[in-house]
């Protein structure tokens, strides 16, 4: 009887021991299980910054679109020219705006603007910049925003070899044809002013109007640049006045530049005043000026 009950006491032990034994296999099995979850969350916590990271709306719009709309010129070689067989685009305004919109994402569509076009077409948003030998100017910084400029120019004068003019004083009382909107009336006349040629008496830079300025030269302005190079060889007009850059493509044989350059002129990109997008343009080309993109453009277009 003893032998029978120490038996079974020791089975019983066993059997306790094995228990337990196993209640503790099983604790230590589902540690890693409980651990794991936590390992997993723990990347998708470091990438929420990036997949929350913010794009202004402006920019967004353009994205969403899927096009950048981009007013540009169609008759400056080495800036903005468009092919008349072709209907392609060229120059250094169009490699900047096609890398703007590849940086985007997005396709590109041109619109050719003039100087009176292009800030009515921006105004009303049927484009989204300006890419078109436009001058920055504190006047024009009140209405629209421009970028820090990436190319520099100045103004001068083209003429007809045989009308024999070669310096701004060959000009006093003379007629110059000038694009309507720009701002090459303003810096001639200034020019004329500070060289002594004519008398700046009545001159006043922020109320100037070539339509009605008389005093030792006059001015007539035009909707583009092909129908001033047609008057200047028709006599009508004396010179042509407007950036340097602008007029090489009419500069033809039998005409010449006069003697001076002068009024420096920036080109930026232009776009609506206080825009989300003005500051994505301006860190744009910011980049493009510090790893010598735009240095590229230059060279390539023989614009230095």
């Amino acid at each position: 009887m003893k032998t029978k009950t120490y038996r079974q006491i020791l089975a019983a032990m066993l059997a306790l021991v094995c228990l337990f034994g196993l209640a503790a296999c099983g604790s230590k099995a589902e540690a890693p299980a409980a651990a794991a979850p936590a390992a997993s969350e723990a990347p998708a916590a470091a990438e929420a910054p990036a997949a929350a990271e913010a794009v202004d709306p402006d920019v967004q719009a353009i994205i969403d679109r899927g096009v950048l709309r981009v007013g540009v010129k169609n008759a400056v070689i080495g800036f903005g020219f468009q092919d008349t067989i072709t209907g392609e685009y060229s120059g250094m305004e169009i490699d900047i705006a096609n890398a703007l919109a590849a940086q985007l994402g997005v396709d590109v569509e041109f619109t050719t603007v003039t100087a009176a076009t292009r800030t009515e077409l921006l105004d009303s948003g049927d484009i989204d910049c300006v890419l078109a030998t436009f001058t920055i100017t504190e006047e024009r910084k009140q209405s629209w925003d421009f970028t820090t400029p990436y190319y520099t120019d100045h103004v001068t004068v083209l003429v007809e070899d045989a009308s024999g003019i070669k310096s701004l004083a060959d000009l006093k009382d003379k007629l110059v044809g000038v694009s309507s909107g720009s701002t090459s009336a303003r810096a001639l006349t200034s020019a004329m002013i500070e060289a002594g040629v004519i008398d700046g008496a009545a001159f006043d830079k922020d109320t100037f109007d070539p339509a009605t300025w008389k005093e030792g030269i006059a001015f007539q302005q035009f909707d583009d640049y092909p129908g001033i190079s047609t008057a200047l060889a028709a006599g009508q007009v004396d010179a042509f006045s407007v950036d340097k850059s602008i007029l090489a493509v009419y500069k033809t044989e039998g005409r010449s530049y006069i003697e001076e350059q002068f009024a420096p002129q920036e080109y930026g990109i232009a776009t609506k005043k206080d825009s989300g997008f003005s500051t994505y343009c301006e860190a744009f080309i910011q980049a493009k000026l510090a790893d010598g993109t735009i240095a590229g453009f230059i060279a390539d277009y023989n614009l230095g």
